[in-house]
């Protein structure tokens, strides 16, 4: 057995770091986004939908809109009204309304 970990000590580290790395890179790839399928109005721009969905994704618009034209097939620099796209937001979506404590409940 120690014959075969001096011969070959380097290539089972190496394997050992690979597996290592592939399950660390593997936990970080998951991460907290989900994805949402919006239908394209008239007048949408991909810009104008990063900033309505703004409070449910952590991109700046330029990162939303390469994201945008990645992860859609036939996205290129225009959208067109009754498209389909697919966009990212956060798991933990926050609420669209928040209640105020002083504000009366109907």
């Amino acid at each position: 057995m120690k014959q075969l970990w001096n011969q070959y000590s380097y290539a089972i580290t190496l394997i050992i770091l690979s597996f290592a790395l592939a399950f660390i890179l593997l936990l970080k790839h998951q991460s907290n986004e989900q994805y949402v399928k919006v239908t394209v109005a008239e007048g949408d721009t991909l810009w104008k939908i990063s900033d309505q969905y703004e409070g449910q994704h952590t991109l700046s618009n330029k990162e939303f809109v390469s994201w945008v034209k990645k992860h859609n097939e036939n996205i290129k620099d225009q959208i067109f009204p009754g498209e389909e796209i697919l966009i990212p937001v956060s798991k933990t979506e926050s609420s669209d309304t928040t209640e105020l404590a002083s504000a009366p409940k109907e």
